[in-house]
């Protein structure tokens, strides 16, 4: 991280491209216990040795399922609990042995996405909740099988859930052309079992596959290309402000700050507050068009796009 250079690679002899986003892996590899986890868009499933990036064990998932490479690859990011690998091929959530790559279970199959496996603990229970297409699954990570789901309007299932500090879930069902939004929804376990409430339904907030954070009573993220905050109590937008294309973000909690990264690669800082949009800073960072996550380490933030990375230093504030 202090020089750029290559530590070292690790190919598969395929390749995945499609006009929109160009050609590569569309998921971010995940870090546990001295392995990295990657998931290809054609479906290959590795684990490599952190520290030379010796493969490790390696599976088809597409196979292992029977699912067709959807249109824009699979794009699942590696969930790692305990023992487990878990991981969701289109729609269909997939669980290996973290150690060796048997395969320990599959959930219920149905429906499609690009959403990521999404450990939470809702009303006591730790559970793995994924969107896919008209419908939000939970599943137990033991075994795979179904605890509860909510039913909503099709649209595209790429966007992670987010708990709310009260236990209620936060689910986005959001097209390229706006789609029904985001939902907020009580699952409660009871002696029949899990009943799923929705308390509303907003179109103040539509992240489409972009980023959105939950801090202090409200929701931030992108509506559209543009910036906007919804009150969680009630679902009603507060602010709208601020043109970024399908950017990215993250949330400095501690300084009711928000580091977004643009489509056209500038960072800009803006104002977690719901009274109003608020853009303190704006610098340009990276050329061309930049749709990857930016990633802090500590103080050390790293972003790239398809051509380029860079890091920044950024200033540790006084305690």
């Amino acid at each position: 991280m202090s020089t750029g250079e290559p530590v070292w690679r690790h190919r598969n002899p395929v390749r995945f491209w499609e006009s929109n986003a160009g050609a590569g892996p569309r998921g971010t590899p995940t870090l546990s216990n001295g392995r990295v986890y990657a998931f290809g868009a054609t479906g290959i499933l590795n684990a490599l040795d952190a520290a030379n990036g010796k493969l490790l064990w390696s599976r088809n998932a597409a196979t292992d399922t029977g699912v067709a490479i959807p249109e824009w690859g699979f794009a699942s990011s590696p969930l790692v609990i305990d023992d487990l690998v878990v991981i969701a091929v289109s729609g269909q959530l997939v669980a290996y042995d973290a150690g060796t790559g048997t395969q320990r279970w599959k959930g219920p199959k149905g429906g499609a996405g690009y959403s990521s496996p999404h450990l939470l603990t809702i009303d006591g229970v730790p559970q793995i909740v994924l969107l896919r297409g008209s419908r939000t699954i939970s599943v137990a990570p033991g075994d795979g099988k179904l605890l509860w789901q909510h039913i909503q309007q099709p649209g595209a299932g790429i966007v992670q859930p987010a708990l709310v500090s009260d236990g209620d879930v936060l689910i986005t069902n959001a097209e390229m052309m706006g789609g029904v939004g985001m939902r907020r929804v009580s699952a409660t376990k009871g002696p029949a079992g899990w009943t799923v409430e929705e308390r509303w339904t907003s179109r103040g907030l539509k992240p489409y596959f972009n980023d959105f954070v939950v801090h202090k009573g409200h929701a931030y993220g992108f509506d559209g290309s543009i910036l906007a905050s919804i009150d969680l109590s009630t679902g009603e937008r507060k602010w709208k402000g601020g043109r970024y294309g399908q950017g990215q973000m993250l949330l400095f909690a501690d300084q009711d700050l928000l580091l977004v990264l643009s489509e056209d690669g500038e960072l800009a800082l803006v104002k977690a507050i719901p009274d109003q949009f608020t853009e303190a800073a704006r610098i340009p960072v990276l050329d061309g068009k930049t749709w990857n996550h930016p990633v802090l380490v500590r103080d050390i933030l790293l972003v790239h796009n398809g051509k380029k990375m860079a890091t920044f230093r950024i200033p540790v504030a006084d305690s």
